[in-house]
């Protein structure tokens, strides 16, 4: 248990804490080489995977999750993703740096995302933070994802940290909202996923950060005194 008073930051992990898009991609289009179909551009498939599988396999095969094999497909997909997903990914620049400068201030981290966790622990343990997160909740340790705020809720009790004491930050409209309801100050990292249709300025969070250098001062602005 943290000490009273503790104060923490929760941060979406593709796309926020860290570009996973090269091994996403790449295994939408190890999929799409096998079906005789040409690759498709990282940029052009990038900000589907705020997403996930559902996103890329919309975008990549026009696949949605109520069409017949979509199952089939997205089964596919994770089994190609899970033996890729740590060859290209990598955090942010700055992002060790930030979580360097967390640590010596004592403030505590962790990771709220909506990749399932037996993806998502693993990952964060090949990429060896330090320190490492205090929590890693995927979008199916609370039986609910985002933007529901019981992942986020489930992170501060794990950590002992008072939600009204974290802030929380991510790059979609699903991570701001399920901020925002768990009480917490909000950042949007605008450099991460964001579909180009979306008007970051309707999401209402409380910072809008172009790049992860951008973070640190964001954060400070925002964290409630202990």
């Amino acid at each position: 248990m943290s000490p009273a008073g503790q104060r923490s930051v929760l941060f979406d992990l593709d796309g926020t804490l860290m570009h996973t898009a090269p091994d996403l991609v790449g295994a939408l289009n190890d999929m799409r080489r096998a079906d005789g179909l040409d690759p498709m551009p990282e940029d052009v498939l990038a900000p589907y995977c705020s997403y996930g599988g559902r996103g890329l396999l919309g975008r990549g095969f026009d696949l949605t999750p109520d069409d017949d094999g979509y199952r089939e497909a997205y089964d596919r997909f994770i089994a190609r993703y899970r033996q890729r997903m740590t060859q290209e990914s990598h955090p942010y620049d700055g992002i060790r740096e930030l979580v360097a400068r967390l640590g010596a201030a004592d403030l505590a981290w962790g990771v709220v995302t909506n990749k399932v966790e037996a993806l998502a622990v693993p990952l964060i343990e090949h990429t060896a933070f330090d320190p490492a997160p205090g929590c890693v909740i995927g979008g199916d340790t609370a039986g609910v994802s985002k933007p529901d705020p019981r992942p986020i809720l489930l992170a501060c009790e794990r950590m002992g940290v008072e939600p009204s004491h974290s802030v929380y930050v991510g790059d979609s409209d699903r991570d701001i909202l399920a901020g925002r309801a768990a009480g917490m100050p909000t950042i949007a990292a605008s450099y991460g996923y964001v579909p180009v249709d979306d008007d970051i300025a309707q999401w209402q969070a409380d910072a809008v950060v172009a790049t992860p250098a951008e973070l640190w001062d964001a954060i400070q602005r925002l964290q409630p005194a202990a």
